[in-house]
């Protein structure tokens, strides 16, 4: 509303304030306009199909319209004119917008963050993070217990094929705090420690230093168990650590043993010519 705009040029343009903070705020924006143009970089309006097609992304994300407009900081009417238009108005969707507006919106990610509370996503992330705790000696019933949950309800939340955003950025933030931590502080057994491990270990769960921050929520990507998985070295350190093999380092080395097939085949060519 009128009353509630901050002054500045909007206020100017659309209330009709001609207070200093406005005048100065117009005539700011006439001089920069004015450079702009004799400079041929005035542009005042950017096309807004990719601003369309991002809003969609982001909807398809499941985040609603309204926390689109209020993580970007713009009017969601805004958003809906660059939708839908102005149905009331009898207008189409918009063509043209103003490039801060655009800024705005294409700014915004899909981040678990932005989304709803009850929003459901992969728990491909929320599973690593509570298999690595146990796998460095976290008992599960002290992790529910930190989440707040009965171990039944805590298992069923891994066993499901989505998991609430809400629950996510709770296990996050717990591993946040525990992965380094000692579970002996809190409480955990040296019984239960090892039962942990072994569990971890039987299931083959890979541990905290195996994931790095910026992969453990990717569905496509490999612990690094070794340091150099993915390399004929780090099949060979999981042999010796006694880790189970993870895919990368059984690839790295079926292409390291064909290698030396045909290194064979090679030599044994020369011999026989």
């Amino acid at each position: 509303m009128a009353g509630e705009r901050e002054h500045g040029y909007a206020r100017y343009r659309l209330d009709g304030c001609r207070c200093y903070v406005c005048g100065f705020a117009r005539s700011r924006y006439d001089e920069n306009r004015t450079k702009a143009m004799t400079a041929g970089t005035w542009q005042p309006w950017v096309d807004a199909e990719p601003v369309r097609v991002h809003i969609r992304h982001l909807q398809a994300c499941e985040m609603g319209l309204r926390t689109i407009a209020a993580v970007a900081g713009v009017d969601r009417k805004r958003l809906q004119a660059v939708l839908h238009g102005r149905p009331e108005r009898g207008t189409a969707p918009q063509e043209k917008m103003r490039p801060e507006l655009a800024a705005a919106v294409l700014a915004v990610e899909p981040s678990m963050e932005n989304l709803a509370p009850s929003t459901l996503v992969s728990p491909v992330g929320t599973r690593r993070r509570v298999q690595a705790l146990v796998a460095v000696g976290w008992p599960q019933h002290h992790l529910a217990g930190h989440l707040g949950m009965t171990p039944s309800n805590f298992g069923t939340m891994l066993r499901r094929p989505h998991v609430l955003v809400r629950r996510a950025l709770a296990v996050r933030a717990m591993y946040d705090a525990l992965w380094n931590a000692d579970p002996r502080e809190q409480g955990a057994t040296e019984a239960g420690i090892t039962r942990a491990k072994r569990y971890a270990a039987e299931c083959g769960w890979a541990p905290v230093g195996a994931w790095d921050d910026d992969v453990i929520d990717d569905p496509e990507a490999f612990p690094d168990w070794t340091g150099r998985c993915g390399t004929a070295d780090g099949y060979r350190d999981h042999y010796s650590s006694g880790t189970p093999y993870c895919e990368p380092c059984r690839a790295a080395f079926r292409v390291y043993r064909r290698g030396l097939r045909h290194a064979r085949n090679t030599i044994g060519a020369e011999k026989a010519a």
